[in-house]
């Protein structure tokens, strides 16, 4: 802004001196007395400028930094301003404008023109402009309303792998923009019929080039020039919400991860003598918020009261002296990614060159994950959802990394577990996953190898989850109700694995897979005294109980500490970008800051592109 004053504002007022001084000297003269105005101009509109918008308030600091100032960027703008004079001079000289009013009858007569038929073609490109300008607005805004915390890469890798999206997400967003969209256009055409039936003449400006003419439609010029100064708005405003124009900077690079990156594969990983089993589950969106605020969440009672019990019962890694959980950085904030981050130590990155993820012929190849530490010491690895594995590539990742045999909606489908033509949610609905989940343990649990369950629910996904007939209405919000009965489920979950035989033998990994997107989350708190952070819960872990609270980490740590609780020693007690919660050494997190990483792990990496994903 100083800048742009500091420039112009000489610039215009030098040049309503010169139109007078034309008049009684040469330009030549006149130009030498507009260079002594400006100058002048210049060091006052400076001090103007500089006293009215510098960010500091302290006067003494003000005068004691003018010299710096005008040293470093007076000579500057007044060259700048000069320049700016120079060519409105010249523009004056040799480009003049007229506009005359011309009837709407006289110009109807020339129909089916040439002229007319590129007007046409030209309203289509500006018409598209418009639309495309209004459906950017209203996207954004549907974004900002509904989620929370979507970042560029997550925008693009969903743009990439979007089959298996819930069909509510798409309807929601089409329900949302498609009749603002269209409502904007109505009032448009309104006003458009209204202007014509009250002007009967069009006005023609007419721009003269060293006396060649060219005729333009006032009108009409206008309209095509604010389609594009509309469009040019609305890219900055999706640009100003999620950094596209940072995110492609090829200057835009850090060695954050190669700096940090422990290769798992370099690492000495030994396993216990007798291998526990795993059970794993992702738990849609959940983060310990949900908590009672006497418990280090947001709620007077808990939102979900069993997995706080089961938090306070068992070994759960909090921030705080009281239960909490763990942060979540960028490139782990939608499901896939926080799988990701939780089992590799690694964000999930788009590669700057190409659509990398589109195809799926391999996934992250250089990672080396916890399905792959699992799968070479003899574990059979099963991962069980209720929505198509297809989405955002989990099938490729998961059997990839540790060969694990998927269950989905489709195998469902497939194994007559439900009819062809049921579909609730996402697919089939959590009731359903831990009944599935009990077939499947009561028949994988006499194998001689261990075993390691990944669980995947949904019925807390946003926008407001989801409930089936055994859930209850305690609060006014849908989606709180979809987390209290989720809560049960887990709850009688846990309760049955306790029964059985193999439960002993068994450690059960409770987790987020990433914060909640719904936007209107926080309103829906009773407070907000405490952050948000990941649930996290290891029952039956093989660890020293330890190192628990006061602990800065990310889902990053989440992977290593896995490892630990069932037993592996880890040479280093770091992988990835994770360390062992259960260990002295400090987490990345603890060493810099929130803010400080997720910028770094933002920026394009040449590391992460020829190391991890080839």
């Amino acid at each position: 802004m100083v800048a742009l004053i500091a420039i112009f504002a000489p610039s215009f007022l030098g040049l309503k001196v010169i139109d007078y001084l034309e008049k009684k000297l040469s330009l030549k003269d006149s130009i030498y007395y507009f260079m002594i105005i400006l100058l002048f101009t210049n060091i006052i509109t400076n001090i103007i400028t500089y006293l009215c918008f510098s960010v500091s308030s302290d006067m003494v600091l003000y005068l004691n930094t003018l010299p710096i100032f005008f040293a470093k960027y007076a000579i500057t703008a007044s060259i700048v301003s000069i320049l700016v004079a120079i060519g409105i001079i010249v523009f004056k000289k040799n480009i003049s404008f007229k506009i005359e009013v011309v009837k709407n009858e006289k110009i109807s007569r020339k129909k089916r023109t040439k002229k007319k038929n590129n007007k046409k073609k030209i309203n289509i490109i500006v018409n598209t402009i418009y639309i495309i300008s209004l459906v950017l607005f209203f996207l954004v805004g549907y974004i900002n309303l509904s989620f929370e915390g979507i970042t560029i890469e997550q925008l693009l890798y969903s743009i990439q792998t979007a089959e298996g999206t819930s069909d509510s997400v798409l309807v929601n967003g089409i329900v949302y923009i498609i009749p603002r969209v269209l409502g904007v256009i109505i009032i448009f055409l309104v006003l458009k019929l209204v202007i014509s039936y009250f002007v009967k003449t069009t006005q023609i400006l007419t721009v003269s080039i060293r006396n060649k003419n060219i005729k333009l439609n006032l009108i009409f010029s206008l309209k095509v020039v604010l389609s594009v100064l509309v469009l040019l708005v609305a890219i900055k405003y999706v640009d100003s919400n999620y950094g596209i124009f940072s995110y492609f900077n090829s200057n835009n690079t850090s060695e954050y991860i190669d700096e940090n990156y422990v290769d798992p594969k370099d690492v000495s990983i030994t396993s216990p003598s007798k291998k526990p089993n795993l059970i794993y589950i992702y738990v849609e969106s959940l983060e310990s918020s949900f908590f009672s605020d006497e418990f280090g969440g947001n709620f007077k009672t808990s939102v979900i009261p069993n997995l706080e019990r089961l938090a306070k019962e068992n070994v759960s890694f909090s921030d705080t002296d009281t239960l909490g959980g763990a942060y979540v950085p960028f490139g782990s904030t939608w499901t896939i990614a926080g799988m990701v981050a939780s089992s590799a130590a690694v964000p999930l990155k788009l590669p700057f060159e190409g659509q990398y993820y589109s195809d799926y012929k391999e996934f992250l190849p250089g990672v080396y994950n916890l399905g792959d530490v699992l799968k070479e010491n003899d574990y059979n690895n099963y991962l069980l959802l209720g929505s198509d594995a297809n989405f955002g590539g989990r099938s490729k990742y998961y059997s990839l990394h540790g060969d694990y045999k998927i269950y989905d909606y489709y195998s469902a489908i497939d194994d007559g577990w439900i009819g062809k033509n049921y579909y609730k949610w996402w697919g089939y609905e959590d009731k359903k996953l831990f009944s599935f989940a009990k077939k499947i343990l009561s028949e994988i649990k006499d194998n001689k190898e261990p075993f390691n369950l990944t669980l995947l629910t949904a019925d807390t996904h946003f926008t407001d989850g989801y409930m089936d007939d055994t859930c209850e209405n305690i609060y006014d919000q849908k989606y709180l109700n979809s987390y209290n009965c989720s809560d049960k489920k887990i709850g009688q979950f846990i309760e049955w694995i306790k029964k059985q035989d193999f439960y002993e033998d068994t450690v059960i990994v409770i987790v987020g897979d990433h914060l909640s997107m719904q936007g209107s989350l926080p309103d829906m708190f009773d407070s907000d005294d405490n952050e948000r952070k990941l649930y996290n819960v290891f029952i039956n872990s093989k660890q020293e109980d330890k190192n628990t609270k006061q602990r800065l980490f990310t889902t990053f740590d989440l992977y290593p500490t896995t490892l630990a609780a069932l037993g592996f020693e880890i040479e280093g007690d770091r992988l990835g970008l994770g360390t062992n919660l259960y260990s002295d050494e400090k987490t990345l997190l603890e060493q810099s800051d929130y803010s400080s990483m997720n910028e770094q792990l933002s920026k394009r990496s040449s590391f992460y592109d020829n190391k991890l994903l080839k």
